[in-house]
């Protein structure tokens, strides 16, 4: 591992924070593990040097975790002491090697945000209330212990309460200027010391307050109950906890049995714990899962051999780490250096300092993990992100870490099942000529968990309905839901009488196309829609143009269907622009309408014949003049570009640029672009006009209402066609 020097002014200071903060923590939590106070210390070594090294995060710092503590109190006392249990946790650390090394990390890419941000406030509501009675100086020393009940009989609250009763002023001072210089640190010129952080000049600075009470204010002087108590060790007491497993003890079931659950439950803390670091690295750098499994796997291989409690990724250390300006993983190192050398030097300094100092450090921590900003941000996000993020925060706060998660992941479970329950998939109805049809798209992703879902909205189809089941964007779909379409398809639709098309699902799944409509027009569709229909019809299939919602074509099945003739619903005339394909524009299908272009949507007598044989012969009954936005010959017209045959298109397009002249000149002068539009305009009302005048049969069936006739604008940028409907209903 290449050590950064530009990074070490940073992360050697930070190493020294984090150290001082975990020094008491392990010293606590072995007590409450019920275990050698060495052993917490040896665990802290561990988590930094060799996790820290092995480890590919560049923010979390390894340790004992107070969230094992009970786990830890418990097996030690099953086993029958702690030499059977170190050899438990040799054991599960080789668990938790293979796991990482099998991949078994994944499995934090599945823990929802909404738990890891609740675990972080929790945890800083947690720090906050615990570290109140260190900062008043209250003789409990349970600040380690992050259970709701707590090992004195004691619990959160009550252990807060008795606080008001145990007031020490010296301490109470040394808090309030320790937490003053942490929350004002950033507006002093300080601040720009980033290689001593404000948690270390804190620290010293507890020290030299306590001093000047020893020499000028004796009465506030903090007693030793008050300050870091680091007993002396020498190499002999380390050599002690060295003990190799012994053999009877891999031949012990109990044994192996809680090897199993301290690999789970140090594997599901590690993991969960790494999502919340990275969640408030500033740099928002992503740890690998798989490496840090392996990584924790050796650090308790090693813990078992020499004496060491479980080693996991700890919150509370890594938000100490964060704050405190972390570059890289040495901080980690440094931390576990740190450790090592003062259980045999540092002793006589270290417990110098005040446990107020500390507890000031953890709150401003706890403060930042747990600000209202949060509260509101997770609010705003809905009830399904909000609630189990509340329920997180209360589920640790009133039992403790592990179980407060895992009550969480439930709560987060639940509405992650209600979720795909209401919304798995998409559906739309949509009118066409051939009535209603109801489409459901599947998502990418299709788990049994929507299989409930799926199954009401299927069974609960009507009868004769046509139902498109369009899988062409689903990746996965479960067998379950499979067989659910299987049954749809052979026994349900058919006794229903329900046309049914499945489209889109992949080859491996061994279920093909299946076609069972076409959405093309028939004699007795076309015979059975009128002009206003036709519009509706157009006007839905530009709406989904717009939207993107294309209805599946079957080019290939439609060709089929429409090989014995065609019964298009309307004649479109439309320009030569290549933009304005109208079987795009409305979405139509294969022989839903004749399209005419032309240059310009002018009229001339062979297009007035087209239109007449379109509506006598081939049964169309509508016509659209489909002008469009930009339009190249309307430009032609209006800068009177001549030459060859293309004064014959300018010229029947003249009336309607004169006539735009005569009711705005003003606008011609001044504004191209909108003249352009008006023109256009005009110009297909002219061709109306034109076809209306020109065919006593189009004149004679429009009267009658059997055929419609329609000005209609596209506009280019947006997509949308207008109709004009003046022109419809007009006689």
């Amino acid at each position: 591992m290449a050590i950064s020097i530009s990074k070490l002014k940073y992360d050697f200071p930070a190493g020294l924070v984090v150290f001082l903060v975990a020094l008491p923590l392990c010293l606590g939590i072995a007590l409450a593990s019920g275990a050698p106070l060495l052993s917490g210390i040896i665990s802290g070594i561990i988590g930094g040097v060799i996790v820290g090294f092995l480890s590919g995060s560049e923010t979390s710092v390894s340790g004992p975790a107070a969230g094992l503590a009970a786990v830890v109190l418990a097996s030690i006392t099953k086993l029958g002491g702690f030499e059977l249990f170190s050899a438990a946790l040799f054991i599960a650390g080789f668990l938790q090697l293979a796991s990482g090394l099998l991949k078994a990390g994944i499995i934090a890419n599945y823990i929802p945000s909404n738990v890891i941000k609740g675990l972080l406030a929790a945890i800083g509501v947690l720090l906050i209330l615990k570290q109140i009675p260190q900062a008043f100086g209250y003789d409990g020393t349970h600040q380690d212990d992050f259970s709701f009940v707590q090992s004195n009989g004691e619990n959160t609250f009550s252990h807060l309460f008795n606080t008001f009763f145990h007031v020490t002023p010296g301490v109470v001072i040394v808090s309030v200027i320790s937490i003053s210089v942490l929350v004002f640190w950033d507006k002093t010129p300080l601040k720009k010391l980033k290689f001593f952080p404000a948690s270390l000049f804190v620290v010293l600075l507890g020290i030299g307050v306590n001093e000047f009470f020893r020499n000028f204010v004796p009465a506030l002087f903090i007693r030793q109950v008050h300050l870091v108590n680091l007993p002396s060790t020498n190499i002999s007491d380390l050599a002690s906890f060295i003990k190799f497993p012994s053999a009877s003890a891999f031949a012990n079931y109990n044994v192996w049995l809680t090897a199993i659950t301290l690999a789970i439950v140090a594997s599901l803390e590690t993991l969960l714990n790494l999502e919340a670091v990275d969640n408030i690295d500033p740099h928002k750098r992503e740890s690998p899962p798989n490496r840090e499994l392996v990584a924790q796997g050796v650090g308790n291989i090693m813990a078992g051999l020499v004496g060491g409690l479980p080693v996991t990724s700890v919150i509370v250390r890594s938000s100490v780490n964060i704050n405190a300006g972390v570059q890289s993983k040495m901080s980690a190192i440094i931390h576990g250096l740190f450790l090592l050398l003062a259980i045999f030097l540092l002793s006589p300094i270290i417990n110098l300092i005040p446990f107020a100092s500390l507890a000031a450090i953890l709150i401003v921590t706890g403060y930042k993990l747990a600000k209202i900003s949060i509260l509101k941000e997770m609010f705003a996000k809905g009830r399904n992100q909000f609630i189990p993020f509340v329920v997180t925060i209360l589920a640790i706060i009133f039992t403790d870490l592990l179980i407060g998660i895992l009550i969480g992941l439930a709560v987060s479970l639940f509405y992650l099942l209600k979720s795909n329950y209401k919304n798995p998939f998409s559906i739309e109805r949509d009118t066409l000529h051939n009535g209603e049809v109801i489409r459901i798209e599947l998502p990418n992703q299709v788990s049994f968990l929507n299989k409930a879902r799926i199954k009401n909205t299927l069974w609960s189809v009507p009868a004769y309905a046509n139902v498109i089941i369009d899988a062409s964007y689903a990746d996965y779909i479960d067998s379950d839901v499979l067989e659910l379409f299987v049954d749809f398809k052979k026994v349900v639709a058919p006794e229903k009488n329900i046309k049914l098309n499945i489209i889109g699902v992949k080859d491996k799944y061994q279920i093909s196309d299946h076609i069972q409509f076409v959405n093309v027009l028939d004699r007795q569709a076309q015979k059975m829609l009128n002009p206003a229909q036709i519009v509706d019809l157009l006007k839905k299939g530009n709406q989904r143009f717009r939207q993107g919602k294309w209805n599946e074509k079957y080019f290939r099945h439609q060709v089929n269907a429409t090989s014995s003739g065609q019964f298009p619903m309307a004649v479109i005339i439309s320009c030569i622009d290549s933009r304005t394909s109208s079987e795009l524009i409305f979405d139509a299908n294969l022989g839903d309408v004749i399209s005419i272009r032309i240059a310009g949507n002018i009229i001339s007598k062979e297009i007035i014949g087209s239109i007449e044989l379109s509506l006598k012969e081939i049964g169309a009954k509508l016509i659209v003049v489909m002008g469009h936005s930009n339009c190249g010959a309307v430009g032609a017209a209006i800068h009177s570009i001549k030459g060859g045959n293309i004064d014959s298109i300018t010229q029947k397009i003249m009336p309607a640029v004169d006539k735009a002249c005569f009711l705005d000149i003003q606008l011609a002068l001044d504004n191209e672009k909108a003249f352009s539009e008006k023109v256009t305009h005009l110009n297909t009302e002219n061709s109306v006009a034109t076809i209306l005048e020109n065919s006593s049969y189009i004149r004679e069936q429009k009267n009658k209402g059997e055929v419609g006739l329609v000005a209609a604008y596209y506009d280019t940028a947006t997509g949308e066609v207008i109709f004009n409907e003046y022109v419809i209903n007009n006689n």
